[in-house]
């Protein structure tokens, strides 16, 4: 055996021995590492990873908007790379997500049903909305409440000429119909707007109480009435997805998809629970739980909603794949 090949010999048994290079994913988290989509969705993809592949793929949460803050621009900065993954909603950018907004309308999640189950049996109807990126999770959010500051609610009649804040374009239909002004901003500016005065209060889910402390601001409190849901995604670039390896993307797809969007929107609901106990037990707070007879009036009032916008967006097949 020669010299050259005993050296090549002990260079290919040491680089058989070494484990091929760890990847670290990059994802953008536009807000603070307590909002609860760190745990529920970040850190568990993290751990769920790292354990699939002994530690050779895992996530790093960027907080803060430490890759970009702006949470409308999100969705762009996983297809151009800024982030291996982000995270947002679909309602920023409405003219994107048509179909996929489609969740977000009142009644459209049948009872017992999760927004991600049902965003999922709708994937191949919604699926050419997400383009340049490969979805990691889809979801809802817990039902809408009302969070007003100085107004409280109990008919649609209290809403008539308010300044409702809303996410996107389904929720503006809603707040129309009952009579409301929908102004459409990303939840990171709506604490100072109702402090300020620039809205009279905000339809949202209640996670929104602890994420984004809006107890703080808001004084009245409407639960029941039917105003939908919030839809959320969490997406990979394609590029950051094609550069890992045929083990890597196996271990991905196996930890993607429904089974994280549904432990996510548990832990929304958890959360908007936590927040609307935690609100309650504040004297300044009003809460009007709307009784059956009550809520029925806001759901005459937007009942033709649903049917209007899945025609203006020709979802049909799409609203049918989510009821299934």
């Amino acid at each position: 055996m020669t010299l050259r090949s005993t050296f090549v010999g002990a260079a290919l048994a040491l680089a058989a021995a070494v484990p091929a290079a760890a990847q670290e994913l990059k994802f953008a988290n536009f807000t603070p590492p307590f909002h609860t989509v760190n745990a529920s969705v970040i850190e568990k993809l993290n751990a769920d990873l790292s354990a699939a592949t002994g530690g050779s793929l895992t996530v790093r949460g960027y907080h803060g908007g430490e890759l970009g803050a702006g949470p409308v621009e999100q969705y762009v900065r996983a297809v151009q790379g800024v982030a291996d993954i982000t995270w947002g909603l679909p309602g920023y950018t409405s003219q994107q997500f048509q179909k996929t907004m489609i969740v977000e309308l009142p009644g459209v999640v049948p009872e017992g049903k999760s927004g991600a189950d049902a965003l999922c049996d709708a994937m191949d109807e919604i699926s050419g909305e997400f383009p340049g990126t490969v979805p990691v999770a889809l979801w809802t959010s817990e039902p809408n409440i009302m969070i007003m500051k100085d107004k409280v609610v109990r008919t649609p009649e209290d809403l008539a000429g308010l300044k409702i804040r809303v996410a996107g374009a389904t929720a503006g239909k809603v707040a129309e119909a009952l009579g409301a002004t929908p102004v459409q901003m990303p939840i990171n500016q709506v604490y100072n707007a109702l402090q300020t005065g620039l809205i009279d209060g905000v339809f949202t889910g209640s996670s929104t109480l602890n994420d984004f402390k809006l107890d703080e601001v808001a004084d009245a409190f409407t639960i029941g009435a039917p105003l939908g849901r919030l839809a959320f995604f969490a997406v990979m670039g394609q590029n950051a997805y094609n550069g890992l390896s045929d083990d890597a993307k196996a271990a991905f797809d196996a930890n993607s998809g429904c089974a994280l969007g549904n432990n996510a929107e548990t832990a929304w609901n958890a959360t908007g629970e936590e927040g609307v106990a935690r609100a309650r037990q504040d004297g300044k707070n009003t809460f009007v739980d709307l009784t059956p007879e009550q809520a029925q009036a806001f759901a005459d009032a937007v009942s033709g909603v649903v049917a209007e916008y899945v025609a203006s967006v020709g979802g049909e097949a799409a609203l049918a794949a989510m009821q299934e």
